[in-house]
This record gives structure tokens, sequence and C-alpha cells, in this order.
């Protein structure tokens, strides 16, 4: 109880002297509530289509105006974040899964397995963009969630592997590592309750990171065409939409665009506080 004490207290100065970080979790928590109870806070049905009332411009009725099917964008930008925020939890679990397994491997064991896993495997995965993988995966086995956070795992789980690679080949030799080996601790044991609990600081910082690029990658694809399909709400499927109507109804591209936007922003600036909060030097040098 002391310890998680002391660990609010120091994350709250943390808070107090950084008030990014204050921006970026007050937009997090609020596109995390957007998210959970979008059934609730959506005054109409997303996918309802009203061409009485098509390109409306914000007002009382419909805060952020209609779409050119007659759709409440208010209520679709609500859903959107719902669809965002999945899509990027998901594919940075992924990402940082397959990142742990195989960078762990390469790193604890090295040899020729660092080799095959490190100058084949990830640098073969490297040599070609991350959303050049994903779009050539989704366009093959065709657009639908499964898929995209599939696409999306494809091209991010390499970061995280080399820095996992990096981050081992620094402790494996370290004093309480070799202790543990002595004892007769199995391989296993030594990386799970030695090693991942002293490299999980530069993990948190990527992984924090990774949503708000697992956010615009998401974006990007439905953007393209391949992401969700209709009528589910997504904000890159939202901008394509309002590409004809950029100039009689720019509303249709203002409250998407600044959606994303911010919710890049928020896991931006969670992620250098987080960087700033776990690296010792910086806690000193600030007085945290």
């Amino acid at each position: 109880m002391l310890l998680l004490s002391s660990l609010a207290i120091s994350f709250s100065k943390t808070l107090r002297t950084q008030p990014l970080a204050i921006i970026g979790l007050s937009l997090l928590v609020l596109f995390i509530v957007m998210a959970l109870f979008a059934p609730l806070l959506a005054p109409y049905n997303p996918a309802a289509i009203d061409l009485n009332h098509r390109l409306l411009a914000p007002g009382h009725v419909h805060w952020f105006g209609t779409d050119e099917l007659g759709r409440d964008i208010f209520s679709r930008t609500l859903y959107g974040a719902r669809l965002s925020l999945a899509v990027a939890s998901s594919v940075v679990a992924c990402s940082l899964f397959l990142g742990v397994v195989l960078g762990g491997l390469a790193g604890y064991y090295g040899g020729a397995l660092d080799i095959a896993l490190n100058i084949f495997l990830m640098n073969a995965f490297l040599a070609l963009p991350g959303i050049l993988l994903a779009i050539a995966f989704v366009a093959f086995l065709g657009p639908g969630l499964i898929n995209l956070i599939l696409a999306l795992s494809i091209g991010g789980w390499v970061g995280y592997a080399r820095l996992v690679r990096a981050q081992v080949l620094a402790v494996r030799e370290r004093e309480f590592v070799e202790a543990a080996r002595s004892l007769g601790a199995t391989d296993l044991r030594i990386f799970i309750r030695h090693i991942l609990p002293n490299i999980l600081q530069p993990i948190i910082v990527q992984s924090a990171i990774g949503m708000a690029g697992a956010v615009l990658a998401e974006a990007t694809l439905s953007f393209l065409g391949l992401g969700v399909p209709p009528p589910a709400a997504s904000w890159g499927s939202m901008l394509n939409d309002a590409r004809s109507h950029l100039f009689d109804a720019p509303h249709l591209v203002i409250f998407p665009a600044i959606a994303v936007m911010l919710c890049v922003l928020s896991f931006n600036f969670l992620g250098d506080a987080l960087r700033d909060y776990l690296d010792p030097r910086t806690r000193m040098s600030v007085g945290l």
C-alpha cells in the first residue's frame, strides 16, 4: 500500500509539472467514455438514413450536421471512437505479444536463432513499409474487423521485437539473472520473473505511442475503403465519404478529422509523460 501511495503521489506530481500530460489523459478519458457509452450518448442511430435531411449544417437538432445520406455525424463520430480504440488496442496487444516472444527469443538465446529472427525475419519486414503490408493483406483477404487487426499487427510487431531484443541483450547477463540461473531456474521463469519486469519501462512507452500509430493506420485503411465495411461508422470512412463535399459541406470533414487528431495527440502526450515518469533520471531532474 505504501508503494502504491508513493507511486500515485509521484504520478500526480508528473501530471502537475506536465500540463500536456493532463490534456492527454483528459482526452483519452473522453474518448474512452465515448467508446463505452456510445449507444447511450448517441442521439440517433449512426446507420439510419434520412435523405430528407441530407447535408444539414451543424445545429441544435444535429450538433455536427448530417452527411450525404442524412446520417447524424455526431452519432457516427461517437461510434467511430469505439471502432478506432477497439482496433488500436487489439493491434497493440497482438503486436506486443509477437514482439515480446520473438524479440525475447532472439535476445535471450542469441547465436543462430538471433541471426534468423533479427537479420532475416525482422529486417525482411522492415524492408517494406508497414502500411503497404497492411494494404496488401486486407486487399488479398478482404475488408473486415479481424482482417484489419491482423493486417496492422503484421507490420507493427517488428518495432516491439527490436526493442525487446535490445533490452534483453542488456539485462540477460546481469547478476540477478546469473543468480537465478545458478539456482536452477528455467529459461521461461528467468525471462518472465527476472528479465521482463526490468524491461517494461520502454515497452510501456512504446505501446502508448503505438496506440497513436494504430489509430492513424486504421483511419488510413478505412479512408482507402479497406477498413470495416459499411454501415459501421469509422472516422476514416467518414473522411472518405466527405471528399466530394469538401467545399459545399466542410463539416463532414472537420469533425472526424478533429477526432482523429485529438485521439492521436492524447496517446502521444501520454507516451511522453510515461517516458518521463518511468525514467529515474528524468524524475530526479524535475524533483519527482
